[in-house]
């Protein structure tokens, strides 16, 4: 198994941030579990890797030309795909992941979520998306999701798309039990309050 990790490059947040990214990474290592990632040297991306091969685990870097000349990559994974801009990167870090795990970021790690959110409406991307609110972070965004929903922008049906936990210690029951998801839902995508059913 394989699982996709957004997450920030951030160096200035928090240390319990950084310290739950080097966990889940650790975790990983331990359950076997190959981790897809930002590339990243600093911030959470840099403890997430730091865990990772602290258990002697796999992680894959998937990073722009421009980063590698900015020094950015994490010097310990070797194993890294380097893309030609930001949209290939966020399209592969979909792509190689057998599920999404977005830990507290930035505007980066947002963009990726949204993205990938709004791939699964359009029945693109099917796989379990694990938002991990920790200290309450997501709190914002879920209560936008929510609104998104009750002013029927969205479908009710679409929460089932994400699942929320409160600690990385959660993300893998959460990615086991999570909804199956299918490119039948493109079906209720766009329908209005009176178009009801599948």
């Amino acid at each position: 198994m394989q699982i996709t990790v957004y997450c920030s490059s951030s160096a200035a947040t928090p240390v319990s941030y950084r310290d739950a990214a080097f966990r889940l990474g650790s975790l990983c290592a331990k359950r076997q579990v190959g981790v897809v990632y930002g590339g990243g040297g600093i911030g959470s991306m840099g403890h997430l890797a730091d865990g990772v091969l602290s258990e002697g685990g796999r992680i894959l870097g998937v990073m722009p030309h421009f980063m590698r000349e900015l020094e950015w990559a994490h010097a310990g994974v070797a194993d890294v795909v380097w893309t030609d801009d930001l949209s290939e990167r966020k399209k592969l870090l979909m792509e190689r992941g057998e599920a999404l795990v977005a830990l507290p970021g930035g505007s980066g790690t947002l963009e990726e979520l949204l993205e990938a959110i709004t791939a699964k409406r359009l029945g693109i991307y099917l796989r379990p998306i694990i938002i991990v609110n920790q200290n309450g972070f997501f709190d914002g965004l879920i209560t936008l999701l929510d609104r998104c929903i009750s002013e029927e922008f969205m479908d009710a049906r679409h929460r089932q798309m994400w699942t929320v936990v409160g600690s990385v210690d959660e993300v893998f029951d959460a990615i086991a039990a999570a909804p199956a998801w299918s490119a039948q839902a493109r079906a209720f995508a766009t329908k209005s309050p009176k178009q009801k059913g599948p």
